[in-house]
């Protein structure tokens, strides 16, 4: 029986995408791992590679195509021994709903968004013929293997990943409780908003994929998380000396640090500092991690990324900066690949360089927390000595979860990321 060939979810917040171009055509053979098409996505141009062995039988979406929903088939394609007169006995493909809230990345080579249960109907369990020569040669019972195909489709990854202890635990394993589902928004009606403005010269501007789901997820983060603020004043002296220095003894090496280099290294060493803040909300639990793996937002033409840089704590600042570099300069060229930009715990958001003094930044899910950054501004202060003086002082806002983190918690974490920054020096040792 012919296989559909599944539009996938690339990236985690991907609900539909644009079939940019095939690499195959019809008749073409390809193997399990071939590249066969070109996918844009809501954050950058991924490659697609197939899940089975066989013969393209007929491409169903020309390449072009926009808004094509996730799990919507795409192509057929013909196992050994099936001609082009079976896909005449193949069921008309049917586009399904994208899922509302993918809630993990399917890697480039499956073809299904999530995965579905054993593929059986009746007595029937459907795979591969790779897939079942390979259960076979085993020892696996295939109907108690979970299909990562097509419709539920055993392939050969999956008996691959297998064993029999596994699928025994499969079958005696419980059904995951259901999540209660997110109340849905009111829907704005643009067409009315449209009318209110027939009289006014306007341009009417497409959402791309980017603005769509930056829209999605910063409504679902203001509906769903219960945020609250809390707000220090940092000296930055100390550390604009510090910096001065460092960068004098780095620039044979090419190495300017930024102020945001170690607004970075205090942030991972405060998550080290204060642990129980190094966490995430997962829904019905609450994951604390043991890396600092800090996100930071940067800004594109049309949207932003959080690329993140993981392991944070364990290195240099000259490293850190370089990262960050790289992260930001391909991140504007949308040259990111999904594991640069997903997970992480914790994010900062930089306006200072803007002229911002501060501001109130959304927390990206599922981090527990973001830093908001102002800019460096000179004010008179009160010295150690009581006499006034004029400082460098930066605004910091931490946008808190608390569902994750409770105010004593989060006030712990900005007093440790507060002294990183005034004490710059202690962050090398």
């Amino acid at each position: 029986m012919p296989i559909e060939i599944l539009m996938p979810a690339l990236s985690p917040t991907m609900e539909e995408g644009t079939l940019a171009k095939w690499l195959v055509k019809e008749g073409d053979a390809v193997s399990s791992g071939d590249v066969i098409a070109e996918i844009e996505t809501d954050k950058a141009t991924m490659e697609f590679e197939a899940v089975d062995d066989g013969v393209i039988g007929k491409i169903l979406v020309s390449e072009g195509t926009a808004d094509v929903k996730v799990n919507t088939p795409i192509a057929m394609l013909l196992e050994d021994g099936e001609s082009a007169d079976d896909l005449g006995a193949a069921p008309t493909p049917t586009p399904q709903a994208a899922p509302s809230k993918p809630a993990a990345p399917a890697p480039a080579a499956t073809q299904a968004a999530t995965p579905a249960a054993p593929a059986k109907s009746g007595d029937r369990v459907f795979a591969s013929p790779l897939a079942r020569r390979i259960a076979a040669d085993k020892g696996l019972d295939l109907s108690q293997i979970t299909g990562s195909g097509p419709r539920g489709r055993i392939v050969k990854a999956d008996v691959e990943s297998a064993s029999p202890q596994s699928t025994t635990a499969t079958a005696q394993a419980a059904a995951p409780a259901a999540t209660a589902p997110t109340p849905a928004a009111k829907p704005v009606d643009a067409s009315a908003i449209a009318r209110m403005y027939e009289g006014r010269a306007h341009t009417e501007l497409p959402l791309d994929g980017m603005r769509k789901t930056i829209a999605a997820r910063l409504t679902e983060a203001k509906q769903t998380i219960p945020h609250f603020y809390l707000r220090r004043s940092v000296t930055l002296d100390p550390l604009m000396a510090f910096r001065a220095q460092l960068n004098a003894q780095l620039e044979k090496r090419g190495v300017k640090l930024s102020v945001n280099d170690f607004i970075i290294k205090a942030c991972a060493l405060a998550l080290q500092q204060v642990p129980a803040a190094n966490a995430v909300w997962a829904g019905d639990r609450i994951l604390q991690l043991e890396p600092s793996d800090v996100a930071v937002a940067v800004a594109i033409e049309g949207g932003l990324f959080t690329p993140v840089l993981k392991d944070a704590h364990q290195k240099s600042l000259s490293a850190l900066s370089s990262e960050m570099k790289d992260l930001a300069t391909r991140a504007r060229d949308r040259k990111l690949a999904p594991h640069e930009y997903q997970g992480g715990s914790f994010a900062i958001s930089n306006l200072g360089m803007f002229g911002i003094e501060n501001f109130d930044a959304v927390i990206n899910p599922p981090h527990g927390a973001i830093l908001a950054v102002g800019a460096g501004l000179k004010k008179p202060v009160v010295g150690d000595d009581g006499n006034l003086t004029v400082a460098t002082v930066m605004s910091m806002t931490l946008s808190v979860d608390h569902r994750v983190i409770d105010g004593a918690l989060g006030a712990e974490l900005l007093q440790a990321i507060v002294d990183n920054l005034e004490n710059p020096m202690a962050m090398l040792a």
